[in-house]
């Protein structure tokens, strides 16, 4: 099994002695930002509460008094003439005792209503900045971390054994790049197998034969293979995005690409490729973003590409393989959050784009999405 990787490792050397691994460490649960919107729903309880109870005493005084001019209009009759005048004052008092009743109901529902808004107002924001946040710092994490595979795979391009091997192909070259291979794979546990390919995209050589049995299979029409022989894009590497590969027993990996030239400015006559273990890297990430155990029983975190493929997910379950299309609205925007229906639930949807590391930039989507 993989450790967990760095975010940074080290860059400046092809083939380092020992790789680091960083831990994902849990917020501390009695002062989440959750528990602080706890707090303010609280204190907005207790609001609504004390408004209740002094409507509630309004209530009760007015009934005293509608009670009161009753009787003091019942007195004012049988006074006969003498109590006309007490009788006007009672009548009075009568309506404004309806006066009341009426201002008191009227400023229960108008109170009702304002605070139910002040909590759906302050807990969207409070809750859906926090999420955006957290979604940001995911794609963050996953710039970062890919930067690196795309340095990685110019590099190791380079490597004597390698373009020894694609430049003068023999059983003895071809054993020796694997060996170099498996060097690179005990350094780096953030990828799954490397694999060396002549010009017509035929495997001779892997960093784990014994694992995996992928010398002498052709890769010639795939993605990132074609990127690299064809002279790759302007960066410099191909790619291909998260798929399961039958290079690696049918894992899901992102491969990076590299031409290998035998000689600086020859044809290339080759390709390395370079699969990396995106289970490790997205599940670790989405896996462990810092909510509490309360929240992460309702949350779900996902990676969405620029075509609305989802990449990764997390949390809840869910069978989507697409972003819903009424929802592609939230992508549109660099970071930002809403309430919507999602996956047949009500929740809270943040969304951050991806900033971009260095001069690298998947173009994807982070997305959370917690119950409301």
């Amino acid at each position: 099994m993989n450790a967990p990787f760095s975010v940074l490792s080290n860059l400046g050397t092809p083939f380092p002695s020992s790789s680091t691994s960083p831990s994902f460490e849990q917020v501390d649960e009695p002062k989440s930002d959750a528990d602080n919107a706890q707090t303010v729903f609280q204190l907005i309880d207790n609001l609504s509460d004390t408004v209740d109870g002094m409507i509630g005493e309004i209530r009760k005084i007015n009934s005293n008094t509608k009670l009161l001019a009753l009787n003091a209009r019942i007195e004012a009759a049988r006074a006969s003439s003498s109590g006309a005048a007490f009788g006007v004052v009672a009548q009075e008092m009568q309506a404004l005792a309806a006066k009341t009743s009426d201002t008191a109901e009227r400023m229960a529902t108008h109170t009702s209503e304002l605070i139910l808004e002040l909590q759906q107002l302050i807990g969207g924001s409070i809750r859906g900045t926090r999420l955006s946040d957290l979604a940001l710092t995911n794609i963050d994490l996953i710039d970062r971390c890919l930067y690196e595979r795309t340095c990685d795979v110019r590099w190791w391009a380079t490597d004597g054994s390698l373009t020894a091997a694609v430049a003068e192909p023999s059983s003895s070259s071809a054993e020796y790049a694997s060996q170099r291979m498996g060097v690179i794979l005990n350094a780096y546990t953030v990828y799954l197998d490397l694999v060396l390919c002549d010009s017509t995209g035929k495997i001779i050589a892997n960093g784990r034969p014994e694992v995996y049995r992928s010398v002498g299979g052709n890769v010639g029409t795939s993605e990132w293979f074609r990127t690299a022989i064809m002279g790759c894009s302007k960066d410099g590497f191909g790619f291909q995005s998260a798929h399961a590969s039958n290079l690696v027993q049918g894992k899901p990996t992102l491969i990076y690409s590299c031409p290998v030239l035998p000689a600086y400015g020859e044809p290339a006559a080759g390709v390395l490729g370079i699969l990396f273990d995106w289970d490790s890297l997205a599940g670790t990430i989405l896996r462990n973003i810092p909510i509490s155990e309360r929240e992460r029983n309702v949350t779900s975190s996902f990676i969405v590409d620029d075509s609305g493929r989802i990449l990764a997910r997390s949390g809840k379950d869910c069978s989507l393989e697409y972003w819903p299309q009424e929802l592609q609205g939230v992508l549109n925007q660099q970071k930002s959050f809403t309430t919507c229906n999602f996956d047949r639930r009500r929740v809270c949807l943040a969304h951050a784009y991806s900033p971009g590391f260095e001069t690298y930039a998947t173009g994807w989507h982070s997305l959370i999405a917690q119950d409301l």
